[in-house]
């Protein structure tokens, strides 16, 4: 029994149970059920739908690798995201993308094409980690959650963007760029390894967002009512 209990933790390791294929997954214990399993995957999924918000691809490419590799187990219905041909497929606009955003402007233009194609890359990864519930709220999930999340995190960082152009014609656009693929393949790698980690982070970097965002508007009216004074 004890070495059963060794066994059972090994599995589910300090942060519950996850989409992870490497051991395999009994459904059971002790003729326990694991309920955990789809809200693990959820979390995950949600944090590869933060790093398509960054960059659409990294975390389609990582996700492809981990499934390729035995590290992450794919709901059914997409297991083609884990072949060779996918792999491929995913590096190429991977590095596309990364270079694409060092070109000036054209890092803006990017940004008002890569809000819909970030809500859809997140919805189609949260999906691909959800298992074991009904297909209606697989994807009502994937689409509220993953979705709204990439498209949230992506309209983010293209306001971020615009404010650099206008305010440095573009200077600092190629550090933002940097950022961003830095944080894309961060959240890649927390939500494959651990997808509570990834969570905690992403509420993080939204609560850093929201307190930024406020600063800069109560900086702004003061500087209109000091204008407004001197007038």
């Amino acid at each position: 029994i004890a070495n059963s209990n060794d066994r059972a933790h090994h599995r589910h390791g300090f942060f519950g149970t996850h989409p992870f294929k490497s051991v395999q997954q009994p459904s059971t214990i002790n003729d326990q059920p694991l309920p955990m399993d789809w809200t693990i995957g959820l979390l995950c999924g949600i944090g590869l739908a933060a790093a398509c918000g960054f960059r659409v691809f990294v975390p389609l490419l990582g996700t492809s690798l981990a499934g390729m590799s035995g590290h992450l187990q794919l709901a059914e219905g997409f297991e083609w995201m884990s072949t060779p041909a996918a792999a491929v497929a995913f590096g190429t606009a991977t590095l596309l993308e990364i270079a694409a955003y060092y070109i000036p402007w054209l890092d803006n233009l990017l940004d008002v094409i890569s809000t819909p194609s970030a809500a859809i890359a997140g919805t189609i990864l949260t999906a691909s980690m959800v298992s074991d519930v009904s297909p209606f709220l697989k994807w009502t999930l994937a689409v509220i959650a993953g979705g709204g999340v990439a498209g949230a995190v992506q309209s983010g960082t293209a306001v971020i963007r615009g404010a650099s152009t206008i305010s440095t014609a573009g200077a600092v656009n190629p550090l933002l760029s940097t950022i961003e693929l830095i944080l894309s393949a961060i959240m890649t790698v927390l939500a494959v390894l651990l997808p509570i980690l990834a969570f905690v982070l992403l509420v993080l970097m939204i609560v850093a967002g929201i307190w930024i965002w406020r600063r800069g508007r109560q900086a702004a009216a003061l500087s209109a009512a000091r204008a407004d004074a001197i007038e």
